[in-house]
């Protein structure tokens, strides 16, 4: 689990140097662009400026100082730092401006030809993208080496560097330092978000050997809203429900235990009492080792059939069932009044189990209800109902509950009086693998009324 940890945040940190990287260098050649677009524009206001110059400058034929007088006067109206030089590349004039500007270290002079072997120079403060470039190229190139225009040349087009400037990029060198203390703030930041989640999946690896190691009980911390709590969610409620499986299973397997003692023993004694008996004796013994014999068999039969319930393992197909002629066949066999208050009432289900909740239900009441016991079919909304009610003593109101956990049999009832405790409880978790219910309630004039609800067939 810690090297899970330690890949993810290497993982991070990763990526965020990738980006740090990209972003710089991207950062990088957008610089480089827009001093290649100041350098162009740059260029072509110089070649504007020397255009118009021309036109308001004597000709190169003229005095040097008439051409620096009217120079001078331009000049002072463009406020620029700007400088006039001849075809041997001695300057004419200079605005104040230039003078002031020329001796800056990290100045750029550029030039541009007026075509008739005079130059126009003027003094610009961007610096080139390295301190190092060729004597010749694109408009912003420049270098120690380079040189002014010949007048044979012809028009110059571009800016000309004719100074050298000193090596810096500040903007960069800011851009790196930024990335850099990004990247470490970003890194310190996210190893305790990254080390929580492992701490957390460390906790759900422990809880689950727990868990395997037998605590059933143990849950693991669901708190949160991501998908490490809802891991955690889902592993408790998995808990909830082996555990209640076992903890069923453990309870079915000692109540089954303690049930399967009397009929084994009172088969163990009719055994042994065949032998000795009279002839007389011996039917009656045969009677009751059957009776035994019968009992074991429903026993068994119950048990596993609430296991294979609990354990939510197939019994059978699903298909319609109609609920009209189960009820009249299960009364007839039981020789019960039945009430039928719909011609029609299909659900879907396993006819096997809901027979066998039926049947479970009109036996209870005829071992404990008293000959009068009746069956009524309604319907209800979104279902149907099959009402079985009998006179016999009632259930109290706070063991209406009780009645269907697994082997329980109200105070005062004799195991001799048959049964032992599971036909409510699987007429519950029939009821209940249908999608329906049952309850027990009181009914008018004594008695109880055990109501089984079934939802209707889908169309």
């Amino acid at each position: 689990m810690k090297s899970l940890y330690v890949r993810i945040y290497l993982t991070l940190v990763a990526l965020l140097l990738a980006f740090a990287f990209g972003s710089a260098w991207l950062f990088q050649r957008h610089i480089e662009q827009e001093r290649g677009n100041v350098e162009l524009a740059a260029g072509e206001r110089l070649n504007a400026m020397a255009g118009l110059l021309k036109l308001a400058l004597p000709p190169a034929t003229a005095p040097r100082a008439e051409q620096a007088a009217v120079f001078a006067d331009w000049g002072q109206r463009l406020r620029m730092p700007l400088a006039l030089e001849d075809v041997d590349g001695k300057r004419i004039a200079t605005t104040q401006m230039f003078q002031r500007r020329a001796d800056d270290p990290g100045a750029i002079i550029v030039s541009a030809n007026l075509g008739d072997g005079r130059s126009l120079e003027m003094v610009r403060t961007v610096r080139p993208p390295t301190a190092q470039a060729g004597a010749s190229g694109p408009i912003g190139a420049g270098g120690p080496n380079a040189r002014p225009p010949r007048a044979d040349e012809g028009p110059w087009t571009g800016p000309w560097l004719h100074r050298p400037v000193s090596p810096g990029a500040p903007a960069v060198s800011t851009l790196a330092i930024v990335l850099v203390l990004l990247f470490i703030g970003v890194a310190v930041g996210a190893y305790p978000v990254v080390r929580r989640l492992t701490r957390r999946l460390e906790s759900l690896k422990r809880g689950v050997e727990q868990f395997g190691a037998g605590q059933l009980g143990h849950r693991v911390d669901d708190s949160g809203r991501d998908e490490v709590a809802a891991l955690a969610t889902s592993f408790n409620q998995a808990a909830d429900r082996i555990e209640t499986l076992l903890r069923s299973h453990q309870t079915l397997l000692a109540n089954a235990s303690h049930e399967l003692r009397s009929p084994l023993a009172r088969l163990k004694m009719a055994f042994a009492m065949l032998d000795e008996a009279a002839p007389a004796q011996r039917d009656k013994l045969a009677r009751e080792i059957d009776i035994n014999i019968a009992e074991l068999d429903a026993l068994v039969e119950e048990v596993l059939l609430a296991s294979r319930l609990e354990a939510g393992s197939a019994v059978g197909e699903t298909h319609a069932v109609e609920l009209l002629a189960l009820g009249a066949e299960e009364a007839a066999r039981a020789e019960v009044a039945f009430e039928p208050e719909s011609d029609s009432a299909r659900v879907d289900g396993q006819e096997r189990l809901l027979r066998r909740a039926l049947r479970n239900l009109l036996d209870n009441a005829r071992r404990y209800g008293g000959p009068e016991v009746e069956l009524v079919l309604r319907p209800v909304a979104g279902g149907h109902e099959l009402v079985v009610a009998d006179r016999g003593p009632g259930v109290p109101a706070e063991l209406r509950e009780r009645i269907f956990e697994p082997f329980y049999r109200l105070p005062g009832h004799a195991e001799m009086a048959g049964g032992v405790g599971l036909g409510l409880s699987l007429v519950k978790q029939i009821a209940e693998r249908h999608g329906g219910s049952v309850r027990c309630l009181p009914r008018e004039g004594g008695g109880s009324r055990f109501v089984l609800f079934l939802p209707a067939a889908k169309p």
